[in-house]
């Protein structure tokens, strides 16, 4: 299991960043309340407000952010403002001794999903698959931050949202992934994602059946399918065709897969840490999580 970083308490700075799309501050101001309703103080990173053009910034100045909130030993975890796309660009110039040597919390989706491979792999520690702080969020979404403050275990069944299994069994692994489309731009990188006995986190936003088909494709063909122990499906659009497409893809390999899991791009987008040890059980649906902080 990968290292895990410290639990938050009462009173410690966050550094907010974005290392995608620009973010307007405006588009921030009810999670930095909610910051402070749990008591942390929260250092907004220069990136914040950046407009250069489709980037929140130069990537020197993305990579830069990253490294000051990475430095800084007043800055307890790392949040992403933004999602879109940017932070792939920057991976292959991170200090990822750095963060190994002084884990972290880092926490983001979509976008941010290449980074919590190249964290996994580079510097061995656990990191959190949670919503970007500028898209809206609902109460039971904001609860799930208060994982943060004390290791407990996440237990998902259908009490929080209706799911299906896919393909029967149960697997016991590290869970990784995030989003479809950047989990697949990593194939055929140094970040290139390792599932060899994992559970992987699937999920992405609506996309045209096509693609999500291309991108299912590409995963097989490199032996990701074969590789992974299970597999955990957030939301991906169009239930019946894609669970069918699902179905197409993954029932061959006979390893569990259960769906409709709300993480990632869904309301509520429930955050959960990545790189712990969980158990799938897609005959019972449940999906069980060791914490992600010591």
């Amino acid at each position: 299991m990968k290292i895990r970083p410290k639990r938050l308490q009462k009173g410690d700075a966050v550094g907010i960043i974005a290392l995608g799309n620009p973010v307007p501050l405006e588009k921030l101001r009810p999670q930095l309340t909610l910051f402070e309703e749990m008591g942390l103080q929260y250092k907004l990173g220069q990136t914040i407000g950046r407009n250069g053009g489709y980037l929140a910034g130069s990537d020197e100045e993305r990579l830069g952010d990253l490294h000051q909130m990475m430095e800084n030993p007043e800055v307890k975890a790392i949040f992403c403002a933004s999602v879109g796309y940017g932070a792939a660009r920057i991976a292959d110039r991170i200090d990822y001794p750095l963060l190994s040597e002084h884990p972290k919390i880092f926490w983001g989706c979509s976008d941010a999903t290449y980074l919590h491979i190249a964290f996994h792999r580079y510097a061995d520690v656990a990191t959190f698959h949670g919503p970007a702080l500028s898209e809206e969020l609902d109460g039971r979404s904001k609860k799930m931050f208060y994982q943060l403050f004390a290791p407990y275990e996440i237990y998902y069944d259908e009490t929080l949202s209706p799911l299906e299994s896919i393909s029967p069994g149960a697997a016991r692994g590290e869970i990784i992934g995030g989003n479809l489309r950047r989990i697949t731009d990593t194939l055929g990188t140094k970040f290139e994602i390792d599932v060899h006995g994992k559970i992987l986190l699937l999920e992405e936003v609506d996309l045209a059946i096509e693609e999500m088909d291309n991108m299912l494709n590409r995963l097989r063909l490199a032996g990701k399918l074969k590789e992974a122990s299970g597999f955990a499906i957030g939301r991906m659009g169009n239930g019946e065709e894609v669970n069918a497409l699902l179905r197409e893809y993954l029932l061959p390999y006979k390893k569990p897969a259960l769906a409709g899991f709300n993480i990632g791009h869904s309301l509520p987008n429930l955050g959960i840490p990545l790189g712990v040890e969980a158990i799938l059980d897609a005959d019972e649906k449940v999906l069980r999580l060791l914490p992600g902080v010591e």
